[in-house]
């Protein structure tokens, strides 16, 4: 007969009480996460992550009160969490899991490492060290009402980065400036307008009409005297945004007036512009003054933060804001500045205003304070309970892996509604490592191609192999027969070759470099191909990886959403609008990408430096199982596959 301790076999509860396993992440899902392993018997646990508390985090994250805001969420979870059992060992590390001293030695301590992550950077890095230690990974996320939670083992199973993820999601200058037709250009046009007046002015994010627009082909000086722009102090003056919001004393419809009509009036006197799009319409302070209705809302029911205010309600909303940041601009003193927060009200109100304005001026459907607050955060609302159901489902997962079932271990998606089966969790078998996988197939290689007399030796390292690849401090070395190099993740190295070009260097079309980052113990062979035909503002391609071009699946009434958890730009609302067939990062939070500013140092005479590049071992090179989107119909196929397992243990019949 099987002996129980609680409801564990005993086996397993002695192995809970000596394990050591890690969690990394103490936000959303990796409270309730603490909460449960602590109450499920797991007596070593060690939890990392470098956030403080806000307070925005109470209302979900319970292990945290408001006399926390402020500190560390790793220390006062691993507290909290000591009030449900006080004999659980827990180290709390208030850091960087992508910091150096957590090496592949350090992974190795553990038998089970769990992800409770909110951005790619960190999720790619925890991947690529456990399969550098060979250590399960389960990987979780969740967004708004979806989420996702799935096990990665090295040799078995998909590793994070098996299937490529969208790119984060940019708009041309041109776009925001001149031709917005979604709401997000204007959400993010407003935001840019929010740091030209109040905060650090950006050269990259100027909110003027943009006269170098190439779809325009206008000459400015034939055109600019048919603009009919007042000439009083709202009129187009191209001098500092900021200095000219000063000279007027943050005059709200002196402001508004520059913004929603004379630029307007100037945008309209680029002709070519408009021949296939509807023109914009320019808005006048003193005519919709009065011509204005009291308490002018266009839904009139529901809660404030959802209703969506009609054109004169949003004037005045744009003036209060603008008075309220400008006293707070004052009492911090001459040359303070505003950072823009989602959660400040004054701040909040102004991007919602002056983005609806701007919406309604190019004919769009105008949005409410809490899709504006969703969309300008980059983020999805949060939802308590779909983080709880989450962190359970880690924890069965875990227990399958603890008790040596990797074969019965599941890739599970949480979706809003049941499906035909009425369930709401879909479990689906774990698919098998990809052959062409840049992080776990046994010689990783990948092709980029890009322009060798344009792209730096900085660009190469910090937008190629730290931003799109994901490493840390990588190390790069030419396959010239001389053992070039490159790049050098110690400081002083290689510093100096960071403006040159890559053709300095000899590299070409069909040039191989040998990327190293020792401290992922990852390896990857880059393949160059040169090309002068990119499209504009792409600084470079990889081959064969086009996720945001991809057809979309066939869509099925058993349909399962995968979850950018990971890419909050291409975050949806749930409010508003269904989040995009493209936005496929599976529950995999990629809040706000970690910037890795580590530069590689570089002397002069790198270029004529030779040297022996060194090398891992290949039987340490990393590997994971990572999220990928799958079809619907073989979502389906799998889930239906899996009923006639028994395994609807891990399934929410409705009844």
């Amino acid at each position: 007969m099987v002996q129980l301790v609680g409801s564990l076999r005993k086996e397993l509860s002695d192995t809970l009480s000596t394990c050591k396993v890690l969690v990394v992440g103490a936000g959303g899902i990796g409270c309730e996460l603490l909460k449960n392993l602590v109450l499920t018997g797991f007596k070593n646990i060690e939890l990392i992550d470098l956030d403080t508390i806000d307070v925005s985090n109470l209302n979900r994250q319970f292990l945290f009160q408001k006399k926390h805001v402020g500190k560390s969420k790793a220390q006062v979870a691993k507290e909290s969490a000591l009030q449900f059992c006080p004999t659980v060992n827990i180290t709390a590390y208030h850091d960087s899991i992508t910091n150096p001293e957590y090496n592949v030695e350090f992974f190795r301590k553990f038998m089970l490492v769990m992800n409770a992550l909110d951005n790619r950077a960190a999720r790619n890095h925890v991947n690529r060290m456990c399969l550098a230690a060979d250590i399960p990974l389960i990987e979780s996320g969740s967004a708004g009402y979806l989420g996702q939670v799935t096990v990665i083992k090295k040799g078995l199973t998909e590793c994070y980065e098996c299937q490529p993820k969208p790119a984060q999601k940019t708009f041309p200058g041109c776009t925001i400036r001149n031709t917005p037709s979604e709401p997000i250009h204007c959400i993010v046009w407003a935001k840019y307008l929010f740091n030209q007046l109040f905060g650090e002015e950006d050269a990259d994010q100027e909110v003027s009409p943009d006269t170098a627009d190439p779809e325009a082909s206008w000459n400015p000086e034939d055109t600019a005297t048919r603009a009919t722009a007042s000439e009083k102090d709202g009129d187009i003056k191209r001098v500092s945004t900021k200095e000219w919001a000063r000279s007027t004393g943050y005059d709200a419809a002196k402001l508004f007036n520059k913004l929603f009509k004379d630029d307007i009036m100037y945008l309209l006197t680029m002709d070519k512009l408009w021949k296939t799009r509807k023109a914009p319409t320019p808005l006048d302070w003193q005519q919709l003054e009065n011509s204005a209705r009291p308490q002018e809302v266009s839904a009139g029911s529901g809660l404030k933060d959802q209703q969506v205010l009609g054109v004169w309600g949003l004037c005045q909303l744009f003036q209060r804001s603008v008075e309220t940041l400008r006293s707070q601009l004052q009492e911090k003193g001459e040359g303070s500045e505003l950072v823009w927060d989602k959660d400040d009200p004054p701040a909040l109100d102004f991007v919602t205003a002056a983005a609806n304005l701007r919406m309604h001026i190019f004919s769009m459907n105008m949005k409410s304070p809490f899709d504006v607050k969703s969309m300008a955060g980059n983020i999805i609302p949060a939802i308590a309970t779909t983080n709880a159901v989450i962190a359970g489902l880690i924890v069965l997962e875990g227990l399958k892996v603890l008790s040596g079932e990797l074969e019965s271990c599941r890739m599970i998606f949480l979706n809003k509604c049941p499906n035909l089966r009425k369930k709401l969790l879909i479990p689906c078998v774990l698919d098998p490592p990809s052959a062409s996988c840049y992080v776990c197939a046994s010689k990783p290689e990948v092709t980029v191609k890009l322009n060798v007399h344009k792209t730096t030796v900085l660009a190469l390292q910090d937008r190629i192999l730290k931003e799109r690849f994901g490493m840390v401090a990588p190390d790069v070395q030419i396959e010239d027969g001389k053992g070039t190099i490159l790049i050098s993740s110690e400081e002083g190295e290689t510093e100096t070759n960071n403006s040159k070009i890559l053709a300095d260097f000899g590299i070409r079309n069909g040039s191989r470099l040998q990327v190293d980052d020792f401290l992922q113990d990852y390896a990857l062979l880059v393949n160059v191909l040169h090309t002068e035909e990119l499209e504009r503002d792409v600084e470079f391609e990889v081959v064969g990886e086009a996720p945001d071009k991809a057809p979309p699946p066939q869509s099925t009434q058993e349909e399962v959403k995968s979850i950018t958890n990971g890419n909050k730009d291409s975050a949806q609302p749930s409010t508003s609008f269904k989040a995009p067939a493209e936005d496929d990062d599976v529950m995999i939070v990629d809040s706000g990408e970690e910037e890795e500013a580590e530069e590689g140092a570089s002397s002069s005479s790198a270029a004529a430096t030779s040297g022996t590049k060194r090398k891992h071992s290949d039987a340490e090179t990393g590997e994971t199982s990572t999220k990928r989107l799958r079809t619907d119909q073989s979502r389906a196929a799998a889930a239906a596959a899996d009923d006639d397992d028994d395994d609807n243990d891990d399934i929410i019949a409705l009844d």
